[in-house]
């Protein structure tokens, strides 16, 4: 399925999605990541049918669809409030898209038993989702998106409302379910971490346009600007002026008047401002054989259970990150300490100068 060059605007004048362009392969899993109005929602609502685009088209399985309606489309979907008929029961709520396509019944017993099967539910279909947990009903609600064998399913920030631990694990088993039925889901979310780790592709969006579309890994290892870097975890930045570049890498005279090199990913060549970008798990506290050198002090030490959070004042910026694995506090810090850091060129990226 593919979106082509589409437009939305509510109002005649504002555009919510900018000349969008996305193809989407055929059992891909797809998150659409980014902060509130940024137009992830707009793209999904679109693909739904509940709204139309203000220009371009959108297709599935080469057949346009902007005009069709929702139920005509045959897609999924699933929302954070499950949207469960609470009247039914889990059953009955699971057979409701099978009887609208005229389905036979024994074709419908067991397609919903293979549904609950699916999200380990079986049993629970003489239930009403009153008597279920959340994440009960978030899985019976994933099962009655797929109970129709759909070629594609929407999910809309499906678990922002469970806890973290229930959430953690139902990321796990959506992955798992679309692992193994191969179906092509399209899903939206403004937690990073899960869609780190449920897709296959991330389209992070920011003021209706896709800032960068990547692997996890990619987005994370190799973030294209200063948006994507400090949007996806957590991210060191520190500014300064580009004052060689050669050979991909890049030499920048920080503020302080530091020189350190970096990798030279998004800058506008010798003389441009830039901001470079540091994962803080990239960075070494002490001795080690690295290519950049800087002297800290560190203000804060933060006991997370398997690392260390240290929050550092490193070139004039004291909300500088390291994170360090935990030894039992073998390494001896202490706030208040003078050290030094240090990371590689390779996990330096200089990107697109951030203001201010």
């Amino acid at each position: 399925m593919k979106f082509d060059g589409v437009q939305k605007s509510y109002d005649g004048e504002t555009l919510v999605v900018k000349d969008l362009n996305l193809d989407i392969a055929e059992g891909e899993f797809l998150t659409m990541l980014g902060p509130s109005g940024s137009g992830k929602t707009t793209c999904l609502m679109m693909l739904a049918g509940f709204e139309p685009p203000t220009h371009g088209a959108i297709y599935l399985d080469d057949r346009e669809i902007s005009q069709l309606p929702p139920h005509k489309r045959g897609i999924g979907m699933v929302f954070q409030n499950y949207a469960l008929f609470p009247h039914m029961t889990v059953g009955e709520n699971l057979a409701y898209p099978l009887k609208v396509r005229g389905k036979s019944k024994a074709e419908i017993k067991d397609r919903v038993d293979r549904a609950l099967a699916m999200v380990e539910l079986s049993g629970f279909g003489g239930r009403r989702p009153a008597q279920l947990s959340g994440g009960q009903q978030q899985r019976v609600a994933v099962a009655r998106s797929l109970v129709f064998e759909p070629n594609l399913v929407l999910m809309d920030e499906p678990l922002g409302a469970l806890d973290k631990q229930l959430r953690e694990q139902m990321q796990y088993e959506i992955k798992h379910i679309h692992e193994n039925l191969g179906v092509t889901v399209v899903y939206v979310t403004h937690d990073q971490t899960e869609a780190l780790t449920m897709s296959d592709r991330v389209a992070v969006f920011n003021d209706g346009v896709i800032q960068q579309l990547s692997p996890p890994e990619e987005l994370y290892e190799d973030p294209k600007n200063s948006f994507v870097a400090q949007f996806i975890g957590e991210n060191n930045k520190l500014s300064g002026s580009v004052t060689e570049v050669s050979n991909g890498t890049c030499q920048v005279t920080l503020d302080t008047g530091v020189t350190v090199t970096a990798k030279a990913v998004n800058i506008d060549g010798k003389g441009s401002r830039t901001t470079l970008s540091l994962r803080p798990e990239r960075v070494f506290i002490g001795d080690a054989a690295v290519d950049n050198r800087l002297d800290g002090r560190i203000e804060e030490l933060i006991y997370l259970g398997e690392t260390i959070r240290a929050r550092l004042t490193v070139a004039g910026n004291d909300q500088f990150i390291v994170k360090v694995p935990n030894h039992g506090l073998s390494e001896g810090l202490t706030e208040g300490q003078a050290v030094t850091v240090g990371w590689r060129t390779a996990d330096c990226h200089a990107l697109d100068p951030i203001a201010g």
